[in-house]
């Protein structure tokens, strides 16, 4: 029947558009995105290839990398763990406060990262943040340290995971959960048997996406961290101080890194898009 379908769809005839409408979309793609990222690598191979892969070997660029990875490797997987958990409550269960939980894990989305590190400032402040003494007591730097770039990162980030797995969750319903728990499986084995393999493709998707947003995040990290070189700065912030430091080709061979990164994310996003639509093509028709 599925089949029958795509076959009536791709019979029918496509509707016809004028030449000026896709002109003007790609015009506004080559000025907006292409346009700038070939500035980018112009100006991180304006010396040649050895000059850009001696500035490879920056002592602070590396460190910034590592910083990014560090803050990457920890907000990743919590925000696995808590979109997954908020995921399944959300589309398996009616409890007091779902619609606000949903309106919190969309609040990333509708304010500043900017706001989110200044957030931070006025919560874990030592001078005057209303937590500042309580975490001062316990010997505890969370801003300009590490932990406060963290946190920042794993707000700015936590919507990613939850969004989406939980259309997924709803679509596919939890007719195979209920069969599962009438044969004896616990809870535990509901969810890394049935519930996860359902939806492995969106938490991939998740992860991608979760990942992209944390190595290139900028706002939220540059308020918290101090942006101390060799200490607390990380890529996106490296490339920010290098140009102001008039070390123009350093900026552009880091910004080149990260615009790698982002066409890698985008590759694999596009992989996984294919293999959702594949999988949803291919599932028979009720």
């Amino acid at each position: 029947m599925r089949t029958l379908i795509r076959s009536f769809k791709h019979s029918l005839p496509k509707p016809s558009a004028s030449w000026l409408v896709p002109l003007v979309a790609s015009l506004y793609v080559v000025l907006i995105i292409l346009l700038p990222a070939l500035v980018v690598v112009a100006g991180a191979f304006a010396k040649g290839l050895e000059p850009f892969l001696a500035n490879l070997h920056s002592e602070d660029l590396l460190s910034s990398v590592r910083m990014t990875l560090l803050m990457t490797a920890i907000a990743v997987p919590a925000n696995t763990v808590f979109g997954l958990a908020a995921a399944t409550a959300i589309a398996r269960r009616q409890f007091p406060g779902k619609a606000l939980l949903l309106s919190v894990i969309d609040l990333p989305f509708s304010i500043s990262p900017v706001v989110v590190g200044l957030m931070l400032v006025l919560l874990y402040s030592p001078t005057n943040g209303l937590l500042g003494g309580v975490v001062d007591g316990f010997g505890w730097k969370i801003i300009f340290s590490w932990p406060g770039m963290v946190l920042a990162t794993i707000i700015v980030t936590f919507p990613f995971m939850a969004r989406e797995v939980i259309p997924l969750l709803e679509e596919e319903g939890w007719d195979q959960e209920e069969a599962a728990r009438t044969l004896g499986a616990s809870n535990w084995q509901v969810f890394w048997k049935v519930t996860l393999p359902s939806v492995r493709w969106a938490v991939v998707y998740g992860l991608i996406l979760t990942t992209a947003r944390a190595l290139g995040e900028f706002g939220a990290v540059a308020v918290v961290s101090g942006n101390i070189a060799g200490q607390t700065q990380t890529l996106p912030l490296f490339v920010e101080d290098a140009y102001k430091q008039y070390d123009t080709e350093l900026a552009y061979g880091a910004a080149l890194i990260l615009g790698g990164v982002g066409i890698v994310s985008l590759l694999l996003k596009l992989f996984v898009e294919q293999l959702l639509g594949g999988r949803r093509e291919d599932e028979p028709m009720t």
